[in-house]
Protein backbone atom coordinates (compact mmCIF):
# COMPACT_ATOMS: atom_id res chain seq x y z
CA UNK A 1 0.00 0.00 0.00
CA UNK A 2 2.45 2.73 -0.86
CA UNK A 3 5.71 1.27 0.46
CA UNK A 4 8.71 3.33 -0.80
CA UNK A 5 6.23 6.21 -2.25
CA UNK A 6 4.40 6.21 0.82
CA UNK A 7 7.47 7.21 2.33
CA UNK A 8 8.39 9.64 -0.30
CA UNK A 9 4.82 10.95 -0.23
CA UNK A 10 5.08 11.20 3.81
CA UNK A 11 8.51 12.72 3.79
CA UNK A 12 7.01 15.81 2.21
CA UNK A 13 4.83 15.99 5.29
CA UNK A 14 8.20 15.50 8.21
CA UNK A 15 11.72 15.92 7.34
CA UNK A 16 13.45 13.09 8.25
CA UNK A 17 16.26 15.64 10.01
CA UNK A 18 16.11 13.46 13.41
CA UNK A 19 16.08 10.26 11.39
CA UNK A 20 18.63 7.63 11.89
CA UNK A 21 18.63 4.36 9.64
CA UNK A 22 17.94 1.56 12.62
CA UNK A 23 19.60 -0.90 10.22
CA UNK A 24 17.51 -4.36 10.86
CA UNK A 25 18.24 -6.91 9.19
CA UNK A 26 15.02 -7.54 7.89
CA UNK A 27 15.24 -11.76 6.83
CA UNK A 28 16.21 -12.68 10.38
CA UNK A 29 13.32 -10.34 11.76
CA UNK A 30 11.21 -12.15 9.17
CA UNK A 31 12.19 -15.42 11.24
CA UNK A 32 11.26 -14.19 14.44
CA UNK A 33 7.91 -12.84 13.17
CA UNK A 34 7.10 -15.61 10.72
CA UNK A 35 5.81 -12.92 8.08
CA UNK A 36 7.21 -10.28 6.29
CA UNK A 37 6.67 -6.92 7.15
CA UNK A 38 5.30 -3.87 4.68
CA UNK A 39 7.72 -1.90 2.54
CA UNK A 40 6.20 1.29 3.87
CA UNK A 41 7.53 0.14 7.17
CA UNK A 42 10.90 -1.26 6.00
CA UNK A 43 11.05 2.19 4.69
CA UNK A 44 10.40 3.88 7.84
CA UNK A 45 13.11 2.33 9.85
CA UNK A 46 15.62 3.44 7.11
CA UNK A 47 14.78 6.66 6.72
CA UNK A 48 13.34 7.87 10.06
CA UNK A 49 14.04 4.83 12.53
CA UNK A 50 12.03 4.30 15.59
CA UNK A 51 11.06 7.39 17.42
CA UNK A 52 8.24 10.56 18.15
CA UNK A 53 6.45 11.65 15.09
CA UNK A 54 5.07 15.48 16.32
CA UNK A 55 5.58 14.74 20.06
CA UNK A 56 3.12 12.21 20.31
CA UNK A 57 3.15 9.26 18.18
CA UNK A 58 5.72 6.13 19.25
CA UNK A 59 6.81 4.67 16.06
CA UNK A 60 8.17 1.53 17.32
CA UNK A 61 11.00 -0.70 17.09
CA UNK A 62 10.63 -4.43 15.07
CA UNK A 63 12.90 -5.82 17.57
CA UNK A 64 14.03 -5.51 21.55
CA UNK A 65 16.97 -2.62 21.89
CA UNK A 66 17.67 -2.19 26.00
CA UNK A 67 19.68 0.65 25.43
CA UNK A 68 16.30 2.87 23.80
CA UNK A 69 15.38 6.15 25.67
CA UNK A 70 11.76 5.17 24.66
CA UNK A 71 9.82 2.23 24.90
CA UNK A 72 12.85 -0.53 23.48
CA UNK A 73 10.58 -3.84 23.76
CA UNK A 74 9.94 -3.82 20.22
CA UNK A 75 6.59 -4.61 18.60
CA UNK A 76 6.12 -7.78 21.04
CA UNK A 77 4.71 -5.89 24.53
CA UNK A 78 2.69 -3.34 22.58
CA UNK A 79 1.19 -6.17 20.47
CA UNK A 80 0.23 -7.93 23.56
CA UNK A 81 -1.21 -4.84 24.77
CA UNK A 82 -3.05 -4.35 21.58
CA UNK A 83 -4.59 -7.50 21.64
CA UNK A 84 -5.47 -7.57 25.10
CA UNK A 85 -7.25 -4.15 24.79
CA UNK A 86 -9.62 -6.33 21.82
CA UNK A 87 -10.57 -8.46 24.19
CA UNK A 88 -11.48 -6.52 27.36
CA UNK A 89 -13.28 -4.02 24.23
CA UNK A 90 -15.46 -6.41 23.56
CA UNK A 91 -13.60 -8.71 21.41
CA UNK A 92 -15.44 -10.24 18.34
CA UNK A 93 -18.21 -8.59 19.32
CA UNK A 94 -16.91 -5.11 18.51
CA UNK A 95 -14.47 -6.09 15.53
CA UNK A 96 -14.45 -9.34 14.06
CA UNK A 97 -11.21 -10.08 13.44
CA UNK A 98 -8.77 -13.19 14.72
CA UNK A 99 -6.61 -11.56 17.73
CA UNK A 100 -3.62 -12.90 15.87
CA UNK A 101 -3.67 -10.97 13.28
CA UNK A 102 -3.32 -7.83 15.17
CA UNK A 103 0.15 -6.43 14.92
CA UNK A 104 0.93 -3.23 16.89
CA UNK A 105 3.41 -0.69 15.43
CA UNK A 106 2.99 2.71 17.02
CA UNK A 107 1.18 4.32 20.16
CA UNK A 108 0.19 7.87 21.01
CA UNK A 109 0.86 9.54 24.11
CA UNK A 110 -3.12 9.41 24.19
CA UNK A 111 -2.99 5.69 24.63
CA UNK A 112 -3.95 4.94 21.16
CA UNK A 113 -2.22 1.72 19.23
CA UNK A 114 -1.91 1.68 16.03
CA UNK A 115 -2.22 -1.73 14.71
CA UNK A 116 -1.74 -3.77 11.39
CA UNK A 117 -4.39 -6.58 10.43
CA UNK A 118 -2.22 -9.31 9.16
CA UNK A 119 -4.63 -10.48 6.99
CA UNK A 120 -3.57 -12.28 3.67
CA UNK A 121 -0.05 -12.96 2.96
CA UNK A 122 1.40 -9.61 1.49
CA UNK A 123 2.15 -7.23 4.24
CA UNK A 124 1.89 -4.46 1.46
CA UNK A 125 -1.74 -4.58 1.53
CA UNK A 126 -2.21 -4.77 5.25
CA UNK A 127 -4.96 -2.38 6.62
CA UNK A 128 -4.21 -0.14 9.65
CA UNK A 129 -6.01 -0.69 12.52
CA UNK A 130 -6.63 1.72 14.82
CA UNK A 131 -7.44 1.41 18.68
CA UNK A 132 -8.66 5.16 19.78
CA UNK A 133 -8.91 5.47 23.80
CA UNK A 134 -11.03 8.59 23.07
CA UNK A 135 -12.03 8.02 19.46
CA UNK A 136 -15.94 7.17 18.35
CA UNK A 137 -15.91 4.12 17.36
CA UNK A 138 -12.91 2.70 19.51
CA UNK A 139 -12.09 0.23 17.08
CA UNK A 140 -11.31 1.84 13.18
CA UNK A 141 -10.00 -0.25 10.16
CA UNK A 142 -8.72 2.14 7.10
CA UNK A 143 -7.96 0.79 4.10
CA UNK A 144 -4.33 1.86 3.34
CA UNK A 145 -0.47 1.15 5.02
CA UNK A 146 0.90 2.91 7.41
CA UNK A 147 2.77 5.77 6.01
CA UNK A 148 -0.11 6.89 4.34
CA UNK A 149 -2.17 6.71 7.59
CA UNK A 150 0.30 8.77 8.83
CA UNK A 151 0.65 11.32 6.28
CA UNK A 152 -3.55 11.62 6.62
CA UNK A 153 -2.70 12.29 10.31
CA UNK A 154 -0.13 14.75 10.15
CA UNK A 155 -2.42 17.17 7.49
CA UNK A 156 -6.08 16.27 7.98
CA UNK A 157 -7.77 17.62 10.76
CA UNK A 158 -10.70 15.50 10.47
CA UNK A 159 -9.00 12.40 10.15
CA UNK A 160 -6.73 13.61 13.46
CA UNK A 161 -10.18 13.87 15.24
CA UNK A 162 -11.11 10.20 14.31
CA UNK A 163 -8.18 8.54 15.02
CA UNK A 164 -6.18 9.97 17.88
CA UNK A 165 -6.64 11.13 21.38
CA UNK A 166 -4.60 13.70 21.60
CA UNK A 167 -3.86 16.95 19.90
CA UNK A 168 -1.18 17.44 17.84
CA UNK A 169 0.78 20.26 16.90
CA UNK A 170 0.72 22.39 13.86
CA UNK A 171 4.01 21.76 12.78
CA UNK A 172 5.00 17.77 12.00
CA UNK A 173 8.25 16.50 13.55
CA UNK A 174 10.26 13.39 14.07
CA UNK A 175 12.74 12.67 16.40
CA UNK A 176 14.96 9.43 16.81
CA UNK A 177 14.97 7.60 19.83
CA UNK A 178 18.88 8.17 20.05
CA UNK A 179 18.12 12.47 19.33
CA UNK A 180 15.58 12.17 22.14
CA UNK A 181 17.96 9.96 24.66
CA UNK A 182 20.89 13.06 23.78
CA UNK A 183 18.33 15.63 24.42
CA UNK A 184 17.76 14.35 27.69
CA UNK A 185 21.02 13.64 29.07
CA UNK A 186 21.64 17.40 28.11
CA UNK A 187 19.01 18.42 30.52
CA UNK A 188 16.71 19.26 27.25
CA UNK A 189 12.98 18.64 26.00
CA UNK A 190 13.43 15.29 24.55
CA UNK A 191 10.83 15.90 22.13
CA UNK A 192 11.41 19.62 21.02
CA UNK A 193 14.88 20.04 22.30
CA UNK A 194 14.42 23.38 24.04
CA UNK A 195 15.21 23.67 27.65
CA UNK A 196 12.63 22.52 30.14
Amino acid sequence: MGGTSGIAALAQVVQATHGVDEQIEWRELEEIWGTRFPADYVAFMEMYGAGELSEAVGILMPVPRTDAYSDGSGLKNETANARGTWEMFGGRAALDVDPDSILAWGVTSGADIYCWLTTGDDPDLWPVLVYGRHTNPHFQVHPFGMAEFLRRLLTDEAFQEETISVVLPSRPSFVNWREQKRRLDAGLDPSTGEPW
